[in-house]
């Protein structure tokens, strides 16, 4: 018990939030099973809260990454466990409905290959002893042999490689034992050994099955001085390169105290890491690219917008569109709608022409929304635009409340305190050109 509070608190700085992405069935004579709808600390498609037990095999490591709480110069307690041990602890846990898998890291071990010798012992004993059916989320070992990797992957449904640094020259200030090619090389590694185990799959039926879920990976942010202009190209790189299934993004916590970091009263840039997240669902699903939402010039996401709002209002040359015409690409660049709710309205619109009232219903966000769109060639009755009715729309409740001032009274929408409070002339200037974080 002592050494799993150890392992787990160490454990807790590695994001794995994510759905499994890997379905597979109970079996005869193995334990548990994997759904693609969800696993790790979340809620499930279906509103189940679900949860990983997130373990390190060991905290101690022969790395000295500034940004670590791990690294071998920390004055830290360490401990290790056995690949008996985690998996006797994983099938403990399971039985007593604690948990529905495993995510399992480590520090590194001697060396790599070491480590990843141990990791690949612990799943072994859980696939073929204890017969463990259930999602495993594995992080691979930059630097380590590739057959290693390959048997690794072969007994996870998911592995990632974090990159932990969005650039060359913070690796080599920070992380002076990793390399850029360290951590690319076995990226595409996996990358390939999941395209060829689906030609595999056709081919054989019971061919083995490579990383079903796919990898991911991670990046810290804060640490370094890299722009979200940086991260986010980076982000768009991997998923092309490595069809990545998801990229996770960590606000850097003070853990350590190093004059090339932050101090550590610094507060973690929480809204930094939520305006990379939104960025990353626009990248994903909503069609747009790293260089529409910033560039050069603004290297940095606006803290008072969101990206997708953000872009709108320096884009209003191409708006309002017509809601009974607009391609369904173009929909999804309206501020208030959604992708859920741009399919409701190409297929609503087959069948008539649609108005404000049945926008609200299709779940289009008006409040946002009403700015940007026309309904047969109308606006909005009574829409009035002005800087500070724009700017409160766009904005939320929790962008909003910094910049109110302290009152004890309850205060109304269109308080002049409101109002005084809000970016004036030159603060529309600084939603159009964007904040630097």
């Amino acid at each position: 018990m002592e050494k799993l509070e150890i392992l787990t608190a160490s454990a807790k700085y590695d994001v794995a939030c994510t759905s499994s992405g890997s379905d597979r069935k109970g079996q005869a004579g193995a334990l548990g099973n994997t759904s693609a709808m969800g696993i790790c600390h979340s809620f499930a498609a279906d509103g189940r809260c679900i949860s990983l037990l997130k373990v390190l095999m060991t905290n101690g490591c022969v790395y000295d990454c500034a940004y670590c709480i791990n690294r071998k110069s920390n004055p830290i307690r360490r401990a290790a466990f056995t690949p008996e041990e985690i998996a006797d602890i994983t099938m403990q846990f399971y039985r007593r409905n604690y948990i529905e898998g495993l995510f399992l890291s480590s520090g590194i071990m001697r060396s790599p290959d070491y480590t990843t010798e141990q990791l690949i012992s612990a799943l072994e004993l859980l696939r073929n002893v204890y017969h463990f059916n259930g999602y495993i989320h594995v992080k691979a070992i930059p630097g380590a042999d590739e057959a290693l990797l390959s048997r690794l992957g072969l007994l996870a449904d998911r592995m990632s490689v974090n990159i932990e640094l969005p650039s060359q020259e913070s690796l080599g200030r920070l992380a002076p034992d990793k390399s850029k090619v360290s951590i690319l090389k076995p990226m595409g590694l996996i990358t390939n050994r999941i395209k060829e185990n689906r030609s595999d799959i056709v081919r054989y039926n019971h061919a083995p099955r490579f990383a079903p879920a796919g990898q991911s990976t991670q990046m810290i942010v804060g640490a370094t001085p890299d722009t979200d202009y940086q991260i986010l190209n980076l982000t768009e790189g991997l998923y092309r390169k490595y069809a990545l299934k998801r990229v996770f993004f960590s606000a850097y916590t003070p853990v350590v105290e190093d004059s090339l970091l932050p101090a550590l009263d610094t507060k973690p840039p929480l809204l930094r890491e939520h305006r990379l997240y939104q960025a990353d669902w626009l990248l994903r699903f909503y069609g747009f690219k790293a260089n529409e939402l910033l560039d050069e010039a603004v290297p940095n996401f606006n803290p008072l917008l969101d990206p997708k709002c953000s872009w709108a209002v320096n884009h209003r040359e191409q708006f309002p569109v017509e809601i009974n015409r607009a391609p369904y690409e173009m929909l999804l660049r309206v501020p208030g709608i959604g992708v859920r709710s741009a399919q409701r309205i190409v297929k609503a619109r087959r069948a008539g022409s649609l108005d404000f009232h049945a926008l609200k219903k299709l779940g289009v966000v008006l409040k946002r929304a009403q700015f940007f769109i026309t309904c047969k060639d109308k606006p909005l009755e009574g829409l009035k635009v002005s800087e500070h009715t724009l700017l409160r729309s766009l904005m939320s409740g929790q962008e909003l409340a910094p910049n109110q001032p302290p009152q004890v009274e309850q205060l109304t929408l269109f308080d002049d305190f409101n109002l005084s409070a809000l970016p004036a002339a030159g603060g529309w200037d600084l939603l159009k050109k964007g904040a630097k974080a």
